[in-house]
This record gives structure tokens, sequence and C-alpha cells, in this order.
């Protein structure tokens, strides 16, 4: 497998999903205002939407959306226990996790890396995270992760949105329970691993 990234990006899940899962890959980094590969390469030959991350599989094609993309990875090291088993109602429930990181949580991020967006716009964004991280901190009451005591590529996807929020300056504190998920995942070997590597977090 190869998996296109960009540092710091959504793509940093299935990244986080591949070092938990143990799987061997190799990692294209993407310029994304070029739309480059680090290689001087025309992405967009790769993913002709021109977002990360993308993962091209051994056996031929592509994946394009992160929320399909981990959970491939981890139906592909079920010994992981990264996903519930297909068919499991709790299956349904990390996909009903993962729906709304997506459609309500990450979309919401987007207008606000837009330096194109009105302030006031941006405040609407803020607003509405803020409502979905209190929905989430309700849900994490005497959890250790989204879906209670296993961590699943759900738990990779909402950190990688946490890493963002707190550079943008979003006082996680008035969310204890998400802030304690937040330094709890962030403490897992793999979750630094991956970060490492993307040239998030130095060495210790």
């Amino acid at each position: 497998m190869k998996l296109y990234y960009a540092p710091g990006a959504c793509s940093l899940s299935p990244h986080i999903a591949l070092a938990e899962a143990g799987l061997p890959a190799d990692y294209v980094k993407v310029n994304l205002r070029d739309k480059k590969t680090e290689a001087g390469d025309d992405y967009l030959k790769v993913s002709p939407k021109g977002q990360v991350p993308v993962l091209s599989l051994d056996g031929g094609g592509v994946l394009t959306e992160g929320p399909a993309i981990v959970q491939y990875i981890a139906d592909q090291a079920p010994n992981a226990k990264l996903a519930p088993a297909n068919g499991t109602i709790e299956r349904y429930q990390l996909q009903e996790w993962l729906n709304l990181l997506t459609s309500e949580l990450h979309k919401s991020f987007s207008p606000l890396f837009n330096p194109t967006m009105p302030e006031e716009a941006k405040t609407i964004f803020r607003d509405k995270i803020g409502k979905t991280f209190s929905y989430i901190d309700g849900k994490l009451a005497g959890r250790d992760y989204l879906m209670g005591s296993q961590f699943t590529v759900a738990d990779g996807y909402l950190f990688t949105m946490l890493r963002w929020a707190i550079g943008l300056k979003f006082d996680l504190a008035q969310y204890p329970n998400l802030k304690a998920y937040f330094d709890r995942v962030g403490a897992r070997p793999k979750v630094k691993e991956a970060m490492l590597a993307e040239g998030l977090i130095k060495a210790a």
C-alpha cells in the first residue's frame, strides 16, 4: 500500500491507522498548494480531487475518502481491533461516528483555514464546532475512546482534528472529557510514531 499525505492534514488519520494496525506502507508527501508530490510528480494524476489522503492498493485501484480508507485499513488487520466486525451493530456505530466526524466536524474546519473567508463567517463555523465538541465531550464521559475502552480508527480521525483545534486556539479546557481524551490518544506510542514520521513532533 501507498499513502499520499500532507503533514498534519486529515491524512494523519489513516497514517495513525496504518501504524496502529502494524501494516507496511510507503508514504508519499504531497504539496497541496502546488499539487505536486515530494518528487515533483503531478499529484492530480494520482487524485483528480487534488486532496489527501489517497491510499493506493497493492492489488490495484485507489481509495480517496478518509472514512473509507481507515475502515479498509482496519479490515486488513482485524486482530488490531481498529474496527468492529462487519455486520455487527458496533460496526454501524463506528460508521455513525465516522459520519459525524466527517460531515459535522471536518467540513466545519475547512472554512477556518480559508484566508478569504470573512471573520463573521468563521465565527459561525467556530460556534458549530464548539457545539459538536460539547456533544462529543458528553459522550466521552466514562469512556476512554469514542467506542468505549477500545481504540478505533474513529479516534485517530478525531485526534487529528483536535490538533487543528488547538492550532486554531480553541480552548479544550472547557471540554474536560475531550481534553483528557486528546491527551490519552496523543500518548499512544503508534500515534506518536505517525506524528514523528510527519515531522509534527520531535523525538523524545
